[in-house]
């Protein structure tokens, strides 16, 4: 075993017996046997399109399949395996539509009969440092293929609601296909790690553009932490289809359906917020699972990633959709939500109705840049004297309190804009308003850093400047891949001055920082009063 693509990896440097994540052994041989398989269905797929042959449920399949092996999504060995062997029955079935013959070793590969024997097939396949010609390179290799995970996810989302673009599969197909290769150089490598930044910023253009079209643009909205006396049913992930065909099945059930996570947005959504019995929010980022849900009355949705391996408390009120599983767990593959609305009415849900605070979401772009003529007098008059956009993954680690501390400090002439599930580390804060403008903006989910992007090109346009020179600084947080794509968006556009952390990533070797950081000024967090110090000065 060796894993090394997510933040919280073992000793900083690479999980080797069993993941930090939970995952076992067994399950990162399954998944490196799978990207194996997608490297010979992308080669036999390339190959097809040539001769004309195309077919749409294919590239899905590839962007399931991938976005299951993304850290917290899929711990099934039993569903791991179902997809290596669709890999290889989608690879022949479009080999034998386009007459392809000569194809390369990872393109005749045929999965052992035996899980057993898949497991030692990935032990083979896997992608290991000592294996590699040239260390930098492997780096490299590995940051794309983190990316194209990152990637998958966002297509998922986008192809499930209609948006799809062919350059973003043959992409991702490609660049699987080239981590086979011996021929590349550094430079080539270094390029299509760009490449790859660019082609995830077309996919969230895609995905904010299928839910936006589909639900709505965002509007600023209240949302209760507390609940209502009943039946409840909590959802959590990424996935506003999943929740918009729940809540469409629970209507007028005498359900109260809560967010939980990255969910949280989704209150934001117009075509969402009709459903009056989609309630509040409930608890906060993904690590928290095992004390935050036994206490739920109610079964659980995971739409999408991150899951944690849930415990024996509540791991029967568990349901998982899409790419996600977990062995033991329910599987709904339909969105035929029957068996949760009957736990939900069988549990009863809670007691009595809590108020609780409220929070704020709901500001992506289009609302931010609604009111942008105001953002731009409050900077002119000296009202804003900076923007942070701190945001990203959220994580276990106590040195994240790293991000807390940070917005607590921020001046309060300065605005503080968030995403991902990083926020939950502050986002129940009463920070004010300057001038009517909220100190604190939640622009959405990890999916809506699209909006994060066009909030910031829209304001150096207006300003006349280059995002670089704009009163902007953007604290990270990382965990997974998908965070990986948008890191390397970011260096596509060109963005510098990017403090990232808790910790800078395992798979990045120290030529490779060093080009980073001595091109981009990429740089680790320090301290929050060294940070803010060094951001409010530049």
């Amino acid at each position: 075993m060796f894993c090394n693509q997510c933040e919280q990896t073992a000793k900083g440097q690479a999980c080797t017996k069993i993941g930090v994540c939970g995952k076992t052994h067994e399950v990162d041989e399954l998944q490196d046997l799978l990207v194996h398989a997608l490297v010979g269905f992308s080669e036999v797929s390339l190959k097809a399109e040539e001769k004309g042959v195309k077919d749409r449920e294919a590239n899905v399949f590839l962007c399931e399949a991938l976005f299951s092996t993304l850290t917290n999504v899929n711990f099934d060995p039993e569903r791991i395996a179902d997809y290596i062997r669709r890999a290889v029955e989608w690879r022949e079935t479009l080999k034998n539509k386009a007459g392809i013959s000569e194809v390369s070793d990872a393109a005749r590969f045929e999965p052992a009969a035996t899980l057993e024997g898949m497991i030692k097939q990935g032990e083979e396949v896997e992608l290991k440092p000592e294996k590699a010609r040239d260390p930098d390179i492997f780096s490299l290799k590995l940051t794309v293929l983190y990316a194209l995970k990152g990637i998958a996810a966002y297509a998922y989302h986008a192809a499930k609601l209609g948006k799809e673009d062919d350059e973003v599969y043959r992409f991702m197909k490609q660049a699987l296909v080239d981590l086979y290769r011996d021929d590349l150089s550094l430079e080539d490598w270094v390029n299509r790690a760009l490449e790859a930044g660019r082609i995830n910023l077309r996919t969230m253009e895609l995905l904010d553009a299928a839910n936006t079209e589909t639900f709505g643009h965002p509007v600023p909205t209240k949302v209760p932490l507390g609940h209502k006396a009943g039946p409840a049913i909590l959802v959590s992930g990424h996935d506003l289809k999943d929740l918009y065909e729940l809540l469409k099945q629970t209507e007028g059930q005498g359900i109260h359906v809560y967010t939980h996570g990255e969910m949280l947005p989704a209150h934001g959504y117009p075509e969402l917020k009709k459903f009056k019995h989609l309630y509040g929010h409930y608890g906060t980022a993904w690590q928290n699972q095992p004390k935050e849900f036994p206490a739920f009355p109610g079964p659980i949705v995971m739409t999408t990633n991150c899951l944690m391996p849930p415990k024996e408390s509540y791991k029967d009120r568990v349901f998982t959709l899409g790419p996600v599983g977990f062995p033991g767990v329910k599987h709904i593959p339909n969105e035929d939500f029957t068996p949760v609305i009957e736990m939900a009415k069988k549990m009863g849900g809670f007691e009595a109705d809590s108020a609780g605070k409220e929070v704020m979401t709901g500001f992506a772009r289009h609302a931010v840049l609604s009111v942008a003529d105001k953002i731009i007098d409050a900077v002119k008059s000296g009202a804003i004297r900076h923007f942070f956009l701190v945001g990203g993954c959220d994580g276990a680690k106590p040195v994240r309190n790293y991000y807390t501390e940070f917005v607590e400090k921020v001046p309060r002439d300065c605005v503080v804009l968030t995403l991902a599930c990083g926020k939950f580390r502050f986002f129940d804060k009463d920070l004010g308003d300057i001038g009517g403008i909220p100190r604190l903006l939640d622009i959405g989910q990890c999916n809506d850093a699209y909006s994060a992007v066009q909030i910031a090109l829209a304001l150096a346009k207006a300003f006349n400047v280059d995002v670089n020179d704009l009163p902007l600084s953007l604290i990270v947080s990382w965990y997974e891949q998908k965070a990986v794509a948008i890191l390397l968006s970011l260096l596509y556009l060109g963005i510098k001055n990017i403090r990232l952390g808790p910790s800078v990533p395992a798979f990045l070797t120290p030529n490779v920082l060093n080009f980073l950081a001595e091109k981009y000024n990429l740089r680790p967090i320090s301290t929050p009063d060294e940070d803010l110090k060094a951001c409010l000065s530049r």
